[in-house]
């Protein structure tokens, strides 16, 4: 079993790239990032063509819990801490700006509903207030919370999305404008001018290689700064005596869970039991990892409900806690290294990505150097 909760509508596949093609710009990777990057371009009346190994959505942008929160994957009192605050500001601002945005454009998939921090101990709590702090100071909105997921915080302009079909929606209405997209279309090599597949080669002045999970296959030169982590989810039949109205980070976000509308149960975590393990490209569920999810869901969370789904996804990490964004070779641009928040970080820095590609600016591009100067900055003074 290795099926997400999310998967419940029949695709009708894009074809596979055969022969040669001509674009601007080739974008590989068909997940929420890649369409993003695509949008952008067409947008700009760009020629692009856009590949995926496998199908869209496929990867963890089909796969993930389904959060959609601002800021970076790290709280906001440690962004602030590590990036500084006018980075950590803008950075924050942006997401919560394209979480609105995404709202009103797909309100039927993706839902303002806030989220709630809950602290698992008495250390966590008190720096749940450090993170209360810190978004008051800088003008952004949350609460602290008591209820019955617990003690934390509230974070009333995040949300929750399906994901896969968040992702086909936005490859329907592209393929609707006849943009060249090809899914089944593994890339083998990426040389200066072109992108070489099995049955293709699409030659192109540049390329966005959007790709989280195993980014660091697909360009080696980023191998020791980005790393490919497992994360494992299961899910349940609706569960009436469960009643979560918005979503739960908890115990530092390591587990995390949501209830659906029809009022299923979407639950993750566990990833630090197995460190080891956990490391790894490999994308299917395990024993161990599913066990302490399912002790979790039937003793913390008290759901009975039967498990219908245990599914897991492939996702990039980088030691600092920063997305990826960069030219890794002249004219190929990489996004990635989402740290698990993929859902709203991907979007905007693909998103600047094709902006950067095309010779022009980007906010989010220009938050990222920021912050990556100051912790250089503040890391030379140690």
């Amino acid at each position: 079993m290795n099926t997400p909760i999310w998967d419940d509508r029949d695709w009708r596949p894009l074809p596979k790239l055969t022969g040669p093609q001509r674009a601007d710009v080739c974008v590989i990777g068909l997940g929420a990032s890649g369409l993003a990057a695509v949008e952008e371009l067409v947008s700009q009346d760009v020629a692009v063509v856009g590949l995926d190994a496998f199908s869209v959505g496929a990867g963890a942008a089909g796969r993930n819990g389904g959060f959609v929160l601002a800021g970076l994957a790290k709280f906001f009192n440690e962004t602030v801490a590590q990036f500084g605050e006018e980075a950590a500001r803008t950075l924050y601002r942006l997401t919560a700006g394209e979480i609105e945005r995404q709202a009103e454009d797909m309100p039927a998939i993706v839902r303002v509903t806030g989220s709630l921090r809950i602290a698992a101990d008495a250390d966590e709590k008190a720096d749940c207030a450090k993170h209360l702090a810190a978004l008051r100071y800088c003008g952004f909105a949350a609460e602290p919370y008591a209820g019955p997921e617990g003690e934390g915080l509230l974070l009333p302009t995040d949300g929750v999305i399906q994901p896969l079909h968040r992702v086909r929606a936005v490859a329907q209405r592209l393929r609707q404008r006849e943009v060249r997209l090809y899914e089944d279309s593994a890339v083998r090599k990426i040389v200066p001018g072109s992108v070489v597949t099995d049955k293709g080669t699409v030659y192109c002045d540049s390329v966005i290689v959007a790709v989280d999970g195993r980014l660091e296959q697909v360009l080696p030169e980023l191998a020791g700064r980005v790393r490919t982590a497992r994360l494992q989810m299961l899910a349940t039949a609706p569960a009436p005596e469960a009643d979560f109205p918005r979503p739960v980070y908890y115990r530092q976000g390591y587990e995390y869970w949501q209830q659906l509308p029809d009022r299923s149960i979407a639950l993750g975590g566990f990833r630090d039991h197995a460190l080891g393990e956990e490391w790894t490209a490999d994308d299917f569920p395990t024993e161990r990892i599913q066990a302490l999810q399912e002790k979790f869901l039937r003793q913390h969370l008290k759901v009975r409900a039967p498990i219908t789904h245990r599914w897991a996804a492939s996702v990039g990490y980088t030691p600092d806690g920063l997305p990826i964004l960069e030219e890794v070779r002249p004219k190929i641009w990489a996004v990635g290294g989402y740290n698990g928040t993929g859902n709203i970080v991907g979007v905007l820095g693909a998103r600047a990505a094709a902006r950067l590609a095309c010779g022009q600016t980007s906010a989010w591009a220009g938050a990222l150097a920021k912050a990556r100067e100051h912790a250089r900055r503040a890391g030379r003074e140690f």
